[in-house]
C-alpha cells in the first residue's frame, strides 16, 4: 500500500500525473461513449468546466502553468495493451464483449482534441469543443485534475509530520464511516467519487479500505483504471448529458418532449441487465415518468440524483406500482450528494420496498473536512457540463433548481414543455 504522505512530501507532486491513463474515468463514461459512437458520431458538442461554489476562486488557487502541463499530458495519452485488453476481453455485468470491436478499435487511436483555456477573474473558462464521442471524455480528467490541483497548492505548504497526521486523520475519518456502515444489513455500495477526489492515490486507498472493511457489500468502483488495477466490478451506466444533447438537438417543442425517451430508446438496444436504469430527473423526475412509455417501467431500477432522495424514492415506487410492476423486485440507486448518516436512514427507510443501491461519491473520497485550518481542503461543487450542442445551447432542470443550467429562456421554455413548476431548492453540498 502507498504511503501517500510520504509520496507527497518527497516528490512535491512532480512525478505523479493526476490522470495516468484514459481509463482513469468513470465506467459510464464509456458505455455512453459507445453509445453516441453508434448513434450520434458526428455531432458536435461543446463542454465547460463550471464551478458551482464561486467562493472558490480557482484561478487563485492553481497555478495555470500547472494547469496547461496536466492538460496537455492527458492529451499526451492512449490505451495501453493492458488496458485494451481488460476493456475487450472481462466481463462487465455478466456480459462478454460489452464494448464493440469497431468501437474498440477508434478507442485504440483516440488522443484527446484541443482545450480552451483562460483566466476570467478569480476562475478559469476551461472549454472542450468537437465530435462527441472525443470531446465528452474530457470531462472526468478535467474535474480530476482541478480538484487535485487545488488540493496540491494546500498540501505544498505542509511540513513531512503535518503531511503524515493529516492523512492519519483522514484514513481514521473514513475508517469509521467504514464500521458505522458494515453492520447494515443488505447494504450494497459502489465508490462513485472520481470526478471530485482528493487524489488518485487517496481514491486508489479508499477503495481498498472499502474492499476490506465492507467485503461483499462493497459491489465496485466507477473508476475503471482501479477496478481494473483491484479487480474489482466496474459500476456505471448513464448520465445527464445524453438527454440534454438530444434535447438540444429537437427541432420542436414535441420532439423535445420526446428526446429523454428517444435517448432510452436507442441505450435500450445497446444493453440488457443492470445497464437498464432510468436517470429520470433531467427535466423533471414527476413528469418524466408521467409520460413515459410503458416499456420503461419494466427497466432493471431508477438512479436518484437531485431533490429530496426519499421523495423520489417514493416517486418511483409509486410509478411502478401504477405500471403493474412489483417495486420489490426494482432498483433504487441513490447517488445525489451522500454521506454515512444519509445512507443509513434511506436504506432502513426502503429495504424490503425495493432493492436499494448507493453510488457514494466525493463525501467518500474527499472527505477532509474540518481537517486543516480554515477547512481549505473541504470538497466543493465542480462540474463540467455539456453546454452546447451543434450551436444550441444545453439545458438541465435537475428535481433541485439550484442545480438547473442553461440559458434563462431556454430554461423557462423546457419548464413549459416539461410541465415542470415550483420546485423545493435543497443546498448543493457536492
Amino acid at each position: 500500500m502507498v504511503d501517500i504522505a510520504t509520496r507527497v512530501y518527497n516528490h512535491h507532486w512532480k512525478i505523479d500525473p493526476i490522470v495516468r491513463s484514459l481509463i482513469d474515468t468513470d465506467f459510464y463514461k464509456l458505455l455512453m461513449c459507445q453509445s453516441i459512437f453508434r448513434n450520434r458520431p458526428d455531432t458536435q458538442v461543446t463542454f465547460s468546466l463550471i464551478n458551482r461554489t464561486t467562493k472558490i476562486p480557482l484561478a487563485d488557487l492553481v497555478d495555470e502553468g500547472e494547469l496547461r502541463e496536466q492538460l496537455d499530458h492527458i492529451r499526451s495519452l492512449s490505451l495501453s495493451r493492458g488496458e485494451s485488453t481488460w476493456l475487450r476481453g472481462n466481463m462487465f455485468y455478466g456480459k462478454r464483449q460489452m464494448f464493440r470491436p469497431d468501437f474498440m478499435e477508434w478507442f485504440e487511436g483516440l488522443r484527446l482534441p484541443p482545450y480552451h483555456l483562460e483566466r476570467v477573474g478569480d476562475q478559469y473558462e476551461l472549454t472542450f469543443e468537437g465530435q462527441w464521442p472525443e470531446v465528452m471524455l474530457w470531462e472526468i480528467p478535467a474535474l480530476a485534475v482541478l480538484m487535485e490541483l487545488r488540493s496540491r497548492a494546500v498540501l505544498n505548504r505542509m511540513g513531512k509530520f503535518e503531511l503524515q497526521v493529516l492523512y492519519a486523520r483522514a484514513m481514521t475519518k473514513l475508517w469509521e464511516k467504514v464500521e458505522r456502515l458494515r453492520g447494515l444489513d443488505g447494504l450494497r455500495l459502489a465508490d462513485f467519487g472520481t470526478r471530485r477526489r482528493h487524489s488518485f492515490l487517496w481514491q486508489d486507498w479508499c477503495v481498498q479500505a472499502m474492499m476490506e472493511g465492507l467485503g461483499g457489500k462493497f459491489a465496485g468502483t466507477s473508476n475503471c483504471k482501479i477496478a481494473m488495477n483491484r479487480e474489482v466490478e466496474a459500476i456505471g451506466t448513464n448520465a445527464h448529458e445524453l438527454p440534454m444533447v438530444y434535447a438540444a438537438l429537437a427541432e420542436s417543442d414535441d420532439e423535445l418532449a420526446q428526446a429523454p425517451y428517444r435517448v432510452l430508446s436507442d441505450w435500450h438496444e445497446e444493453h440488457e441487465g443492470n445497464l437498464r436504469i432510468i436517470l429520470p430527473d433531467t427535466f423533471g423526475t414527476e413528469g418524466f415518468l408521467k409520460r413515459a412509455p410503458d416499456w420503461l417501467a419494466r427497466w432493471t431500477g431508477i438512479r436518484i440524483d437531485s431533490g429530496d432522495p426519499a421523495q423520489g424514492a417514493e416517486t418511483a415506487i409509486a410509478w411502478w406500482k401504477s405500471r403493474g410492476e412489483d417495486p420489490r423486485e426494482k432498483l433504487i440507486i441513490f447517488s445525489d450528494g451522500l454521506d454515512v448518516e444519509k445512507i443509513i436512514e434511506l436504506q432502513r427507510k426502503f429495504a424490503g420496498r425495493a432493492k436499494v443501491s448507493f453510488g457514494w461519491g466525493t463525501l467518500l473520497t474527499n472527505d477532509f473536512r474540518g481537517l486543516v485550518p480554515g477547512d481549505a481542503l473541504a470538497p466543493f461543487s465542480l462540474v463540467c457540463k455539456a453546454v452546447a450542442a451543434e450551436g444550441r445551447p444545453t439545458v438541465k432542470l435537475s428535481d433541485n433548481p439550484l442545480k438547473a443550467m442553461g440559458p434563462e429562456v431556454e430554461v423557462e421554455r423546457y419548464k413549459r414543455v416539461f410541465g415542470v413548476g415550483e420546485q423545493e431548492a435543497m443546498e448543493v453540498v457536492v
